[in-house]
C-alpha cells in the first residue's frame, strides 16, 4: 500500500464571503448617503424645475399640504401663529433659513399669506423645495 505523504494542497483564499462583505459596505454606504439628504418635511407632491438644488444650512421646514395645511416640522400649526412659532423656533441662530415644502396643487394665495408670516418672523432665507425634471 503506497502512502503519498508529499503532496500539500496550497492555502486559498475563498472569495465568496470576501464579495459578500462588499456588498453589505456598499448597501452601509448607500443607506448612510440616503439618511445624510434633508428632508424634513412631509410628502408633499412638490412642483417641478430644472434646477432645483438642496440647501443644507437650513433650519426649519414649513409644509403646505394641498389640503391647505400648514406643518412646521411636522407639526400642525394654524396660520395666524406661524410667525410667533417661527421666531421663536429661530432665537438664537445667526441667519435661520426656512425649507419651504408647498404642493404644487396650493393656491397662490395661501403661499403668499405663508410667505408673508414668514418674512414678519424675520426669516430672509427662504427655500422653496422642488423636483428635479427629468431630462429627456
Amino acid at each position: 500500500m503506497k502512502v503519498n505523504l508529499g503532496t500539500q494542497r496550497r492555502a486559498r483564499i475563498e472569495i465568496l464571503p470576501l464579495i459578500d462583505i462588499v456588498f453589505l459596505l456598499l448597501v452601509f454606504f448607500i443607506y448612510a448617503m440616503l439618511s445624510m439628504a434633508i428632508h424634513r418635511g412631509i410628502s408633499v407632491d412638490l412642483p417641478i424645475s430644472s434646477s432645483a438644488k438642496i440647501e443644507k444650512e437650513l433650519l426649519l421646514a414649513v409644509t403646505i399640504k394641498d389640503s391647505g395645511e400648514i406643518l412646521v416640522d411636522k407639526n400642525r400649526t394654524p396660520l395666524k401663529d406661524l410667525a410667533w412659532l417661527l421666531k421663536r423656533r429661530a432665537k438664537g441662530h445667526k441667519s435661520p433659513g426656512i425649507l419651504l415644502f408647498a404642493d404644487r396643487n396650493v393656491s397662490c394665495q395661501l403661499l403668499v399669506r405663508v410667505l408673508d408670516q414668514i418674512r414678519m418672523a424675520d426669516i430672509h432665507r427662504i427655500s422653496l423645495q422642488t423636483t428635479m425634471e427629468s431630462q429627456p
